[in-house]
């Protein structure tokens, strides 16, 4: 029988809706924490693939969550590229900014397969885990493989990390178009190579966080989110046609629809401030919508949680939809409310 989020990303308006939640393998978590606390640091936990299995299994094994989502981290490409990467504690990531024609000459596409077979062993080991847990009755998880998409990639390439604004991005998306573009090519063809490889090795399903799109103008989103992801999708579609690609295009606001009609996805996330009834409104109906419980409210819990989860529940019943966060869970969430919003899904 096919999982239920395969059904899902197929077309098939399921109740009650699976559910799983970005980033819920992790900090929020004690059995995350004592496993991070044997490691060098994170990219070490992200590369170890016995380490990075487990916790990424953690999760499923303790909420029951219909997806298991890849342990790592969407900068892990640029670093496949040959571009420095660290992360500081209580800092972030930190890279050293790409800002000339010589730092986009110096990204290799020809390291990024070398480079991933850690984490590419990482997602046979949980593909075989959750293979495992379904033969023993356990529950039909699917592997969520996953990206940053392009965009979203380059603005922490360039911005040298994270940032309120992506000043030094914008100014070369406008200013120095042929080299944002020579470096967005680039970073395309690294994705496809990097899901093509997950694919290959167990992902069922892959997904791609285009986390900063909303802060383009509508010609450049058309541009840098649009006909990119449309590339990745292409490619990926001709090759594994059965496998299904989740879209994330963060605050994309009234694009929403241009981005479910122009890229090929078979599903779309929403993030925290989508009213889904009108997301409803500007996605076919047979395409499957994830989200978009504020992460807040999950932090929150008891009868703020049940509220919001219903809402979102009624708004979305009667198709495709795949119940999770608009944003990443937070550190300071308390599992108990994670529990109880599954409990909740379960039972509408």
């Amino acid at each position: 029988m096919t999982k239920k989020i395969l059904r899902v990303l197929n077309g098939e308006a399921v109740w009650p809706p699976p559910v799983w939640l970005m980033r819920q393998a992790g900090r929020f978590l004690p059995e995350y924490r004592a496993v991070r606390a044997t490691t060098a640091g994170f990219m070490d936990l992200c590369t170890t693939p016995e380490k990075a299995a487990e916790v990424t299994l953690q999760p499923v094994r303790r909420f029951g969550m219909d997806a298991a989502i890849l342990f790592s981290d969407i900068l892990v490409l640029p670093w496949a590229l040959g571009q420095e990467l660290r992360f500081a504690e209580g800092e972030g990531p930190i890279l050293p900014p790409i800002r000339d024609a010589a730092g986009v000459a110096a990204l290799d596409t020809t390291r990024v397969r070398g480079a991933i077979r850690p984490i590419l062993e990482t997602v046979r080991l949980v593909r075989a885990a959750l293979d495992e847990r379904q033969r023993e009755g356990e529950g039909e998880a699917t592997l969520i493989g996953f990206a940053g998409s392009p965009f979203t990639v380059a603005c922490y390439m360039i911005e040298g990390g994270g940032s309120k604004e992506f000043v030094h991005v914008r100014e070369m998306a406008h200013g120095q178009p042929e080299l944002f573009a020579e470096l967005m090519d680039k970073l395309v063809k690294a994705t496809i190579t990097y899901l093509s490889a997950q694919i290959l090795a167990g992902a069922e399903a892959v997904m791609l966080f285009d986390s900063w799109s909303g802060i383009l103008s509508p010609r450049l989103f058309r541009i840098h989110v649009i006909e990119a992801t449309a590339k990745i999708v292409t490619a990926l579609r001709s090759r594994f046609p059965g496998v299904p690609v989740i879209g994330f295009p963060r605050l994309a606001g009234l694009m929403l629809g241009e981005y479910a009609a122009g890229t090929g996805v078979q599903g779309v996330a929403i993030d925290t401030s989508t009213d889904p009834s009108q997301a409803a409104t500007m996605i076919p109906a047979n395409m499957a919508l994830q989200g978009n419980l504020d992460p807040l409210a999950l932090v929150a819990g008891g009868e703020a949680l049940a509220s919001e989860a219903a809402s979102i529940l009624e708004a979305l019943k009667g198709r495709p939809h795949i119940f999770n966060l608009g944003h990443g869970i937070l550190p300071h969430t308390n599992p108990e409310h994670v529990a109880q919003l599954v409990s909740q899904i379960r039972a509408a």
